[in-house]
């Protein structure tokens, strides 16, 4: 047995472009030998076919069969091709090895794994880290960080290790973890994760846990495990393998001992090979591939369509897959009648200026955009970290911030105005209030704002296709509004990574067949344990894209119901194509049972049932959804 497996292993080299020269090589030599070009030849030109293509499907259907009893497509193609040989008909032996070959090519061709973006997590945490020992700061290897070492991490780092801020005020980017798009404050007692961006303002933390055990390993290993437990589709013509070859022996010994005639056998052999059978489904698969590119979306892993077509659940991430991802201004208000909300909008604007917070800079942002006006001069900018920013405008004390911020300043806010606030919170939004000479003016409230066409998706979805469910990182507020907004009554807010990927865990459980749409590096766990995973690829992170088996490359949502319909008419193009081939050997095993069709005919007119299911396929490749 080890012979034949080195055997195998020598004529089955790997690489496609092998493939496809020994392909080429195949099918001249079949033309050859079949209009007879090189007559003074001392051998049929069909044996080089039969060497190349014929020999390592022999070799692998043999090994499946005798060490693991597993009967697939290739096993009868092997007794048709031994047959034909024992009989003297080299071209019939040739011409269904070799397309069987070329279905495992066009197979190949449609899977193309990428595994890069496992790398691409670990490069998120940053390789060295600050330590403090004995009141001096060292640069160390982050992997010889150990719990309790104290660490210092300055504006703009990456948090090295998972831990717990025991000195100073900042705001964290979180997005690799909760994929939520607002900065979070964070203060002393609040735990720091590793992987998250330190916006500004330095804070000292201490290691609760070592380098290996961070946040980001487990993400790797959680991206590692969903992989392996992800199923793999059987290929159609395997699944029906068994049945199929009892046929034809059975078919084939009842010609022969009827008639007594070996040949009508053979060319029973020979036409019952499942070639249209196997092309059937990665001919239509490869051309859905096509459409899809041609309407944005790039399709990673071959059988990811097929698996499409039968999804009966949509779990979507919120920020950034169905809303735009960046925070904007959804209201201004007014508390003192002596300030318009106008008004207000340009003091918080002068105050935030010069503001490094997102949230700041994003008042001043879509200040300078609607408006269109100059923003008044400020003095003595002083920024509180985790609370607001202060300032001196048209000579009077003004502050922007946060409830604690204005506590500690003196500004009190009445119970209506509590009251306004806590409304916007409930929308999932982010306040800033305004206050002059120690007077509350009014606030700004900021938020995320719904992709254009996001719920008329999520509709089209609901209607024909899935149910739709959001799991995001967000807080509950936040998600439960958006959720009604895009009419998704199955909802999970607070979703860390590990949450997200035994949410579609339970639903697998539940015999649901589960479609991710992610963006971010939070989402690739759950992007890999789903049935099938699509990332947004503009602006989503590459390691989202890497574990997804689909990514959309423009981001454009609209598109989504495309994709489902293209997976389901292709599905219905494959059971064409099934019943077209099953059809023709049909009839051909007829003719050939009473002796109508020999090898070398009957191998060509599996030949042309094999092309006839190639054209049919490329139809998928212009099909459009018409609204």
């Amino acid at each position: 047995m080890k012979i034949a497996e080195q055997i195998y292993r020598v004529l089955n080299w790997g690489g496609l472009r092998k493939q496809i020269v020994l392909l080429a090589v195949s099918g001249a030599s079949l033309l050859g030998s079949l209009f007879n070009l090189f007559p003074h030849a001392h051998f049929d030109l069909s044996w080089i076919a039969i060497v190349l293509c014929g020999i390592p499907l022999v070799t692998e259907a043999t090994l499946g069969l005798v060490t693991k009893f597993d009967i697939r497509a290739g096993v009868l193609v092997s007794i048709a091709l031994i047959s034909s040989i024992y009989v003297g008909e080299y071209f019939a032996a040739g011409e269904v090895a070799f397309i069987m070959q070329l279905g495992e090519l066009l197979e190949d061709l449609t899977v193309a794994r990428a595994r890069a973006g496992i790398e691409r997590l670990v490069k998120l945490t940053p390789a060295t880290a600050r330590r403090l020992l004995n009141g001096k700061e060292e640069i160390l290897p982050a992997a010889n960080i150990v719990p309790g070492d104290m660490l210092r991490v300055l504006p703009g780092e990456t948090v090295p290790v998972d831990g717990v801020i025991v000195s100073g005020q900042t705001s964290l980017n979180q997005a690799n973890i909760t994929g939520e798009s607002l900065p979070v404050d964070k203060t002393v007692g609040d735990e720091v994760f590793s992987g998250t961006i330190n916006q500004f303002g330095a804070f000292e933390m201490e290691a609760v846990k070592t380098d290996s055990d961070s946040f980001i390993q487990r993400m790797i290993k959680l991206v590692q495990s969903a992989d392996a437990d992800k199923a793999k589709v059987v290929r159609i013509a395997d699944r029906w393998a068994t049945w199929i070859v009892g046929a034809a022996l059975l078919t084939a010994l009842v010609a022969w001992g009827v008639t007594g005639e070996l040949i009508r056998a053979v060319s029973i052999l020979v036409v019952f090979c499942p070639c249209s059978l196997v092309l059937a489904t990665p001919t239509a698969i490869m051309a859905a591939i096509g459409n899809a590119t041609k309407h944005g979306f790039l399709v990673k892993e071959g059988d990811a369509l097929e698996k499409l077509a039968n999804v009966t659940r949509v779990a979507f991430d919120k920020t950034g897959t169905l809303t735009v991802g960046e925070p904007k201004v959804a209201l201004v208000k007014s508390f003192n009648r002596e300030y318009s909300d106008e008004e207000t909008y340009k003091l918080a604007a002068a105050v935030e200026q010069y503001s490094e917070h997102p949230l700041g800079k994003a008042i001043v942002r879509c200040y300078r955009e609607e408006t269109q006006n100059e923003i008044p001069s400020a003095d003595g900018f002083e920024t509180k970290p985790g609370k607001g920013v202060r300032c001196e405008v048209d000579g009077k004390a003004t502050l922007a911030g946060n409830e604690r911020m204005l506590a500690e300043s003196g500004v009190e806010l009445n119970a209506e105005q509590l009251y306004e606030i806590d409304q916007e919170r409930m929308l999932g939004r982010t306040v800033v209030v305004v206050a002059q000479s120690k007077i509350p003016i009014g606030f700004v409230s900021l938020g995320d704002s719904l992709r254009t066409n996001a719920k008329s998706v999520v509709e089209s979805i609901l209607t024909s296709y899935a149910t739709p469910t959001l799991l995001t990182g967000d807080n509950s507020h936040s998600a439960n509004h958006f959720a009604a907004e895009l009419g998704i009554k199955d909802v999970h807010a607070n979703c860390l990574p590990e949450d997200k990927l035994n949410f579609i865990g339970e639903y697998q459980k539940k015999n649901d067949l589960v479609c991710m749409v992610g963006d971010g590096v939070n989402d690739a766990p759950a992007l890999k344990k789903a049935h099938v995973g699509i990332a947004m690829g503009g602006i989503g992170s590459d390691v989202a894209a890497e574990a997804a088996d689909i990514t959309l490359v423009g981001d454009d949502v609209k598109e989504l119901p495309h994709l489902f319909a293209l997976s389901k008419k292709m599905m219905r193009k494959i059971v064409f194509n099934l019943s077209l081939s099953m059809g023709i050997n049909l009839v051909a095993v007829i003719l050939a049972a009473f002796g109508f069709l020999g090898p070398v005919v009957g191998a060509l007119v599996h030949n042309g049932g094999s092309f006839v299911v190639i054209a049919n396929s490329a139809l998928l490749l212009g099909y459009k959804v018409y609204e």
